[in-house]
């Protein structure tokens, strides 16, 4: 539970009309919008960590055939 005066601070803050429908879609467009970024940077990241570390990757690609061989549908 919040303080009271975080409550209003953030109550405070929230625009005007933030309550109705249209804004709870402009902010899923923008929280799917930030996710779709993340996840572009993150398969990035993972892209450039295998470039620089074969071995690595190697072991891991490895480990994951062998988890997806041993698993049970």
């Amino acid at each position: 539970m919040l303080p009271m005066a975080d409550r209003d601070e953030r109550e405070a803050r929230r625009p005007e009309g933030a309550d109705g429908p249209e804004a709870s879609a402009d902010g899923d467009a923008e929280r799917r919008r930030r996710r779709a970024q993340f996840l572009r940077e993150l398969n990035e990241a993972r892209e450039l960590r295998d470039r620089v570390q074969p071995r690595r990757a190697r072991a891991a690609r490895m480990r994951q055939q062998m988890r997806m061989r041993t698993f049970r549908w």
